[in-house]
């Protein structure tokens, strides 16, 4: 947001310097990020007049001329055509740096003759040169130059020359009040919250609150019709815009804008075009209220605000053509659309230097919409980047009448009456402001009278305060959407108390008889290890978003799983509207893009939150990887890639790091639509509770996020594993060392198809748990031999002795005691 220090003091009665305001801004919130004063930038640049001017010994179409300056009489060689005795034009001495060239001058022969200087133009200082119509006017004081030269006139005037200034000039006048440029601009980063802050009397008013002047906003009166509107107006979509203003003015004589409007949206960076367009522009900086203008003659019947659909078009007022505006606020007339509503207007009833009659709107746009409207477009408006923070919703009327008087003032014209379509938006709901949450949250004691002035200087009425322990009833204005409750009150009173004033706490002293710690929860403590176990594994960390596309999640969860109370209202991207029900489809975006660059086999991983619902219960902690399994290259021929049982391994290794033991979870089949069916499994702990995921992503999943598989992935539900036993202390246990060799046996069991190997495996071990150390599975048979829908899976386990050798009857017992475990469990039977 930029703005000019006079524009400031037209609603700002103060002495205040530069300086001082900017330090005042800064103060109130208001982040400056340049300052821009002309007259420090022309500084070094001061007024001179030629006494004579020759022809150069050594070059044509060089000059040496006898300059009076400041610094007394100076040999300066000149290159500009106007160059001529008795112009009054600018000077730069040696050392002064000329911001056009980027150059420091030095005193340096050119083509043999010392100059002692440079005589400048308006683009070699930086600055805007008005004088330039002085330049063309006197033409033919240098055009036989230009002709002797070979050049047309044309190409004199495009090639310039010296900046030429009015004759009456003392030599050493400043250039920039030559120019009459001594406004500063400044320009400050508006926050997201603060609508207000885009237009200067928002500005004005903050300043004012903070002491640096008195806030003057005049009155603004009503102007009175001459006759009804003939242009209807009606809104179809109160949803997108509640209320419609219109009013036409006919018989304008469009022209120029006032020298004073000029000179401010030129300062801002806006070029002027005409009345009927600058005051719209003008307007949007000076009160935050965007409006528009119509071309009356060009307008089909009346104008109606309404929903957009598929078949609506319009070429917009940047030249490009739109379409499909689905769910859009449209403006339309009886030809169709002509506009998009708090984003842009369109070219087909656009004023020109010809309009006669003029139709204004000034309407009222839902912030929500519009971003979408703008971010759906790609249109970038000053109208957009107001309507989408919120304009104030009862600043119609006063930015109609506004409009009409300085449209009048210069154009003439007879205004009609103002039809309204709609009604305004309400009036924001009072706020419940406790006195003594000033003194709790800030530390700061302030006094109610203190208070309610602060608060009526920004805008807000407090009523009648009551005692420091009641409670107040503020009314907040309708320019001010981001206070909603009594703590944002509190933050606006500091704000312009002053920060400064916060009282210096020290920290509490630390008790000497207790140790000093972090602490550190457990939660913590798991995510902690388990990035360090991936790490070290080769696995790099990322940070991706927490939110991705609706369509991406319902992938994940399906398109019933989804929930409105988790899409994002104002998300900072069209693909980024749900928070993520998992991390894997952004981690495997990411692995793409690598492999986009050339990266192809990173490995990556994040740990963080995901969301599965807004229940408080809802937010889970979870680590999760992806590798893509491209294809390894080795002179010995294939080499193993990345698989889902090296995932399984990782997560087995993050488990172990945790004190978890992996014969304590079971492997269960694939859960969720984006896993590979029959390549993808679970860890569980008994038959509910689901602690990781591992495996191969699904084709179709991949294929929706553009990534080329195959994708191994896995996930660590964090919060999901329960607490590992404690230890009676931090040494490690002895070693169990076996003296005796291990007895290891084969089994083989049918089973039903249904079964899995390791409820198998599990009761096995279970059989004798101080004698049998581990079970594998170390085949599956499935065929002649074994009967329709079964399975023979072959297990080996191992039996350590302990003490003393077992004898035969002993491993007897125990296979036994195997067999009956594993019938008992599964119902399985020795094959035969």
């Amino acid at each position: 947001m930029k703005f000019t220090l006079s524009w400031l003091k037209a609603y700002l009665d103060t002495d205040a310097d530069l300086a001082a305001i900017i330090d005042a801004m800064t103060l109130a919130g208001l982040e400056v990020e340049h300052v821009h004063d002309p007259r420090e930038a022309l500084k070094q640049f001061t007024v001179c007049r030629i006494v004579s001017a020759k022809q150069h010994p050594n070059a044509d179409k060089l000059q040496v001329c006898q300059v009076d300056t400041v610094d007394g009489p100076k040999e300066i060689v000149c290159g500009g055509l106007n160059a001529r005795p008795g112009l009054v034009t600018a000077y730069a001495p040696i050392g002064a740096y000329i911001p056009g060239s980027g150059i420091t001058l030095v005193p340096k022969p050119v083509r043999g003759v010392v100059s002692n200087g440079m005589l400048c133009s308006g683009g070699e200082m930086d600055a805007d040169e008005d004088p330039f119509r002085l330049r063309i006017a006197r033409f033919e004081d240098w055009q036989p130059r230009a002709h002797a030269l070979g050049l047309t006139d044309e190409q004199a005037i495009a090639d310039g020359g010296i900046i030429e200034l009015p004759d009456d000039l003392k030599v050493g006048t400043p250039v920039a009040d030559a120019l009459g440029a001594t406004d500063p601009v400044i320009d400050f980063e508006v926050t997201p919250n603060r609508p207000d802050w885009l237009g200067v009397t928002g500005i004005a008013r903050d300043l004012a609150a903070k002491g640096v002047g008195k806030f003057k906003l005049p009155k603004v009166d009503a102007v009175k019709g001459k006759f009804p509107c003939p242009v209807n107006v009606s809104t179809h979509a109160p949803g997108a815009c509640p209320v419609f203003y219109g009013r036409l003015i006919r018989g304008v004589k469009n022209g120029p804008s006032p020298d004073w409007m000029q000179k401010r949206l030129k300062a801002i960076g806006i070029n002027p075009k005409n009345m009927l367009v600058d005051v719209t522009n003008y307007l949007s900086f000076d009160r935050a209220r965007p409006l528009h203008v119509y071309d009356a003659a060009k307008l089909t019947g009346g104008i109606v605000a309404r929903l957009g659909a598929a078949t609506d078009s319009f070429e917009a007022l940047d030249g490009k053509t739109y379409s499909d505006l689905s769910a859009m606020c449209v403006i339309a007339d009886g030809s169709g659309a002509i506009g998009l509503g708090g984003v842009m207007g369109g070219t087909s009833t656009g004023v020109s230097i010809d309009t006669t009659d003029v139709f204004i709107e000034a309407a009222w746009f839902d912030p929500n919409r519009t971003a979408r409207t703008g971010r759906a477009t790609g249109i970038i408006s000053d109208a957009r980047y107001r309507y989408e923070r919120g304009v104030d919703p009862q600043s119609q009327r006063d930015g109609m009448e506004l409009a009409t008087r300085l449209i009048m003032e210069t154009c003439g014209g007879e205004p009609s009456e103002v039809v309204i379509a709609g009604a305004d938006p309400a009036a924001r709901t009072p706020v419940d402001f406790k006195p003594r949450d000033m003194a709790r949250l800030t530390g700061v004691k302030m006094k109610p009278a203190r208070m309610a002035s602060i608060l009526r200087d920004l805008g807000f009425d407090p009523g009648k305060p009551g005692a420091k322990d009641e409670s107040w009833t503020v009314a907040v204005p309708t320019f001010r959407p981001d206070v909603e409750g009594s703590a944002d009150l509190v933050e606006e009173l500091i704000r312009i108390e002053g920060f400064d004033a916060l009282p210096d706490a020290p920290l509490p002293p630390l008790d000497n008889e207790r140790e000093s710690r972090v602490v550190v929860t457990p939660l913590q403590n798991r995510v902690r290890t388990t990035r360090r176990v991936l790490a070290a594994r080769g696995f790099l960390e990322t940070v991706t978003w927490s939110f991705m596309s609706r369509e991406k999640a319902a992938l994940v969860v399906g398109g019933n799983g989804l929930s409105d109370a988790l899409t994002i209202d104002n998300p900072i991207a069209s693909d980024l509207d749900y928070m993520r029900p998992t991390m894997l489809a952004n981690l495997a975006e990411a692995a793409q893009r690598n492999a986009d660059h050339g990266a192809e086999d990173v490995r990556l991983f994040e740990a963080g939150p995901v969301y599965l619902s807004d229940q408080p219960d809802g937010q889970h902690a979870q680590i999760a990887a992806v590798v893509r399994a491209s294809k390894a290259r080795n002179w010995s021929g294939a080499v193993a890639g990345y698989d889902a049982y090296a995932a399984k391994a990782d997560l087995f290794a993050m488990l172990g790091a945790l004190d978890q033991p992996g014969e304590r979870f079971q492997i269960g089949p694939a859960a969720g639509a984006h896993w590979h069916p029959g390549r993808a499994g679970t860890l569980k702990l008994g038959p509910k509770l689901t602690v990781a995921a591992f495996g191969e992503l699904h084709p179709g999943f991949l294929k929706a996020l553009r990534v080329d598989g195959p994708v191994i992935a896995l996930e660590l539900y964090l919060d999901a594993i329960p607490a590992a036993k404690a230890k009676a202390g931090k040494t490690k246990p002895l070693l169990d060392k076996a003296d005796l060799t291990p007895i290891r046996r084969d089994f083989a069991f049918v089973v039903e198809e249904t079964v899995s190997a390791g409820d198998i495996l599990r009761a096995a071990a279970k059989a004798d748990p101080k004698l049998i150390t581990a079970a594998k599975v170390f085949d599956v048979y499935r065929g002649a031999g074994v009967g329709e829908g079964k399975k023979s899976v072959a297990i080996e386990i191992t039996i350590q002795p302990r003490g003393e050798a077992l004898k035969d009857a002993e491993i007897e017992k125990i296979a036994g005691s195997v067999v009956a475990a594993v019938a008992k469990a599964t119902g399985g039977v020795l094959r035969g």
